[in-house]
């Protein structure tokens, strides 16, 4: 991105399971950070969610051909297929969901007033959708796949919309405002 996003960001990297269809997306300020976002990634699969990785498909950038990252996919035992230069349909599913993710993030800008930095933000909260709506290509939501859970979509907001959280510091009184106004920029990753 030519824009650094708010967190620091210049960069995302995605990791999207080809059968089901979930992605993970990370901001990342160096292509050198590839190595601990596929790490985290790893940890949460296997930790979280008791699944395993039986391969990983990436390009040949070189964030993905260094020597760590070789001995990482040795020592878990994953299948390792690089594609070939110049060929984006071999990988096909993340080429897409970047693509559409980028699209998603180009519209959301464009329908608020926020600064452009925001744009981390923007993706963070499509990648968030896209695991949560259903697609031609899975029979049920990336989502529900995942995690074994039913999808709720009661929570789903319109980027940049307004916002409300609970003053707890505010003047206390019958007609006193209860909370601050705000804008609504992602959903969370730690909270309800």
């Amino acid at each position: 991105m030519n824009v650094r996003a708010r967190s620091g960001a210049a960069y995302f990297i995605t990791f999207i399971d080809d059968f089901m269809r979930f992605g993970y997306v990370y901001l990342i300020s160096h292509k050198s950070e590839a190595l601990e976002c596929f790490k985290r990634y790893l940890n949460e699969v296997e930790n979280q969610l008791d699944k395993n990785i039986k391969s990983l498909r990436t390009d040949r950038g070189r964030e993905y051909l260094s020597k760590q990252f070789e001995e990482l996919c040795t020592e878990k035992g994953f299948i390792r297929q690089l594609t070939t230069p110049y060929t984006p349909q071999q990988n096909g599913v993340a080429e897409r969901r970047n693509k559409t993710l980028l699209d998603m993030t180009r519209s959301k800008m464009a329908q608020t007033n926020l600064s452009i930095s925001f744009w981390g933000d923007a993706l963070l909260t499509a990648a968030y959708i896209l695991n949560k709506v259903s697609s031609k290509s899975v029979s049920s939501t990336p989502y529900e796949l995942w995690t074994g859970h039913k999808t709720n979509l009661n929570d789903l907001r319109s980027w940049g919309c307004a916002a409300y959280i609970k003053d707890h510091f505010g003047e206390v009184g019958k007609l006193s405002p209860k909370g601050k106004k705000c804008i609504f920029i992602r959903y969370s990753e730690r909270f309800k």
